[in-house]
């Protein structure tokens, strides 16, 4: 396994999005060691129950990043926006990830999985659509890709509203090893990139 010395980090961000009104979010890499005490207080809130770590210690999501970290085919991103964190994205190819195991994947896929940080102050409406837009435009990049899939837990009824709201076509149940997830499909199409 490689640690967070071995494996190369940019010190800016990889990507940036502008989300007019709402400002500039910027994709800087996950370090899991200098990150973990933000992630571990991310992922322990009850707001954060279907992301499946709430019950983890310090040291056990810092050994899940770590291992993240490790693997050529999964990303962690913190994004960022006028410098403070606001969300984690984690990408990665469906085909060497579990997920390949429940759904057929097609070449041109890329998975992803977003958390979005609790609010500093009020929330602000619109900010959440323009975090997975700035996931979407990220991951899109690469011309290769044509299709973004997700699979949130098929309980989490609000995710899977933001997604349906901003084009992606909810697909069957998925009954996971750990979870009941709900297929998410964007295709993005010749016609669409």
């Amino acid at each position: 396994m490689r640690t967070d010395e071995s494996r190369p980090h940019p010190a800016g961000p990889v990507f940036e999005f502008d989300a007019g009104a709402l400002g500039l979010i910027a994709l800087h890499p996950l370090v899991p060691a200098s990150d973990v005490d933000l992630l571990h207080r991310w992922v322990t809130q009850d707001r954060a129950r279907f992301w499946g770590m709430t019950g983890l210690s310090r040291a056990e999501v810092l050994e899940t990043y770590r291992y993240v970290d490790s693997l050529p085919t999964h990303h962690a991103f913190l994004a960022r926006r006028r410098g403070v964190p606001v969300g984690l994205v984690q990408t990665y190819e469906p085909a060497e990830d579990p997920m390949g195991d429940y759904y057929e994947v097609r070449r041109g896929d890329i998975g992803f999985h977003l958390f979005s940080g609790p609010p500093a102050g009020d929330p602000e409406p619109g900010f959440t659509s323009a975090l997975l837009a700035a996931v979407v435009a990220f991951v899109s990049r690469d011309p290769a890709v044509r299709r973004v899939v997700a699979e949130p837990d098929a309980r989490n009824a609000k995710v899977l509203d933001l997604l349906r709201r901003n084009g992606f076509d909810l697909g069957p149940e998925l009954r996971m090893a750990d979870k009941t997830a709900r297929l998410a499909v964007l295709d993005l199409g010749a016609d669409q990139r």
